[in-house]
């Protein structure tokens, strides 16, 4: 897992409250078993058409919003099944923060396991950013180390993140590499056997 201290990036709007799941990365795409590839499936059947054609009327398939790295959402975020690769398929595409008034729990968690930042904010303010990105181009800047998010008008707002998963996305560590700093006792244990 890629370590991530700050991140600043161009904001795509989804104003959606309980997209689950299954919209994030449809069941018929879920055949992989590698964590990669999953990216050109996000959102799949809002972006492409019955024929496979991008819909022009879904914002993520306008030039505006290429590159984008950061989501904003309404509420229950990731609801639905407990699929994990929802977060692989948001984090293949490119994004690396997602804000919202609340996630799902399973998708909270497996989203800080993957690498990506999920950030619960109230709804004020994420309605103002709501609304600077669909009506133009707005740049945040996550500072995780800090917790602080800063637009480009230079407003901090601060956020809240389990200690844990802070300091497992700072260094990079997924559960396999938090495990494997204990392997010097984990051999000892299998030598002792």
């Amino acid at each position: 897992m890629e370590a991530i201290k700050q991140h600043q990036g161009l904001v795509f709007p989804l104003n959606r409250a309980n997209i689950d799941t299954d919209q994030i990365i449809p069941k018929q795409f879920l055949k992989r078993i590698e964590r990669t590839g999953f990216g050109q499936f996000l959102f799949f059947n809002w972006r492409f058409d019955d024929e496979g054609k991008e819909r022009a009327d879904f914002a993520l398939n306008q030039p505006k919003y290429e590159n984008t790295s950061v989501l904003l959402a309404g509420e229950n975020f990731g609801c639905g099944s407990s699929r994990e690769h929802a977060p692989w398929a948001l984090l293949d595409y490119g994004f690396k923060v997602i804000i919202a008034p609340s996630f799902a729990d399973i998708f909270y968690n497996n989203s800080l396991k993957n690498g990506i930042i999920p950030i619960k904010m109230e709804e004020t303010q994420l309605n103002k950013w709501m609304e600077q990105a669909e009506t133009g181009k707005l740049v945040l800047n996550i500072n995780l180390k800090e917790q602080t998010i800063t637009d480009e008008e230079k407003l901090v707002v601060s956020f809240e993140i389990p200690e844990y998963h802070k300091e497992k996305l700072l260094n990079g560590w997924d559960d396999i590499a938090l495990t494997l700093q204990h392997q010097e006792k984990i051999e000892q244990f299998e030598n002792a056997l």
